[in-house]
């Protein structure tokens, strides 16, 4: 019987005891549900794993430690695409642009011939791009169930009791442990998934629109993720109307094909975030909290995950998260 208890089947989670897994511990993980599922926030993500792009506005932690993502996603699941990323922006926008390309690096600066080599469907639309050929993505619900095939695979359920109180808990409930955090906030995000086989889109695109920014991501055969929208508000049951009409006007503006797009799915919930948007790894009493994502998910899981079972197991300080 092992003493060590992930609360929580999250991506937080999910990393945390993939983490434990690889280096031999033994645990349990507590869940009211026994696989990932539209009950997190975590299944309604992008799946960008594009930490020099977020240079452009997030803190430095993010790109120091996003960094690790893309090999440890690639080496837990091997489900990353490693075609990089674009940003870019209508003639119109092109200042936005090149605000964007001063406040990041490890990027190619494209013309339209170039864009048309990477992504042919765009190049009659964009004249400029930013390519940070090192990013990758993937399908967040993909990767999420081959962590939990991980555990399946190695004898571990996710079980939906709770953790007995003697056990050492590492926590990874999200918004759930706002009860127990101070501080934690919920920011809103709603997507879209559009069905639009006309284009063919093979990385993650950023287009710099000024009344949304928007993101699209490929999840093959022609269907894609468009997101996302940060609102200040715990309240992640629907979508509003406004946002819907902002996103796809960002997607149309950046092709026209997206006006004969199928809407197959809509998706609203709400991500852990506190005050700086930077995540937290708290030891309190006999639990160990993993809170705070925001929207880097994906991107700063991994790095979590690391630092927090060097806490369990060598008491080494979490980075800059502790």
């Amino acid at each position: 019987m092992s003493d060590i208890a992930i609360l929580g089947a999250g991506v937080a989670g999910l990393c945390v005891a993939n983490e434990l897994l690889s280096r031999g511990v033994r645990f349990r993980v507590f869940d009211r549900h026994p696989l990932p599922g539209p009950h997190a926030c975590s299944w309604w993500a992008g799946g960008m794993l594009a930490p020099f792009c977020e240079r452009e506005s997030a803190e430095e932690e993010v790109i120091r430690f996003g960094a690790e993502a893309i090999d440890w996603w690639d080496r837990h699941t091997g489900v990353v695409h490693r075609q990089g990323s674009l940003v870019l922006s209508t003639t119109r926008d092109r200042n936005e642009l090149v605000r964007f390309a001063k406040r990041t690096r490890d990027y190619q600066l494209l013309d339209n011939l170039q864009v048309a080599e990477l992504e042919p469907d765009l190049a009659g639309h964009i004249r400029q791009a930013l390519h940070f050929s090192g990013e990758a993505h993937l399908d967040p619900r993909e990767a999420l169930m081959k962590l939990a095939q991980n555990l399946a695979d190695a004898g571990i359920e996710i079980e939906p009791t709770q953790p007995d109180p003697s056990m050492q808990v590492i926590d990874c409930r999200g918004l759930a442990a706002a009860d127990a955090l101070t501080g934690l906030r919920g920011v809103k995000g709603e997507m879209l998934v559009l069905r639009c086989p006309e284009l063919n889109i093979s990385r993650p695109v950023r287009f710099i629109h000024p009344r949304m920014p928007l993101y699209i991501v490929p999840r093959g055969n022609g269907v894609y993720m468009l997101g996302a929208t940060m609102l200040e508000s715990a309240e992640g049951q629907r979508l509003t109307v406004r946002s819907v009409m902002e996103l796809l006007s960002a997607a149309y503006a950046l092709h026209p094909a997206f006006a004969e797009a199928e809407i197959i799915e809509t998706g609203v919930d709400v991500r852990p975030a506190f005050v700086d948007n930077l995540p937290r790894i708290r030891h309190y009493q006999n639990r160990i909290y993993v809170n705070g994502l925001y929207r880097h998910g994906y991107l700063l899981s991994p790095a979590l995950a690391r630092l927090t079972v060097d806490l369990l197991l060598h008491q080494k300080n979490a980075g800059g998260f502790l």
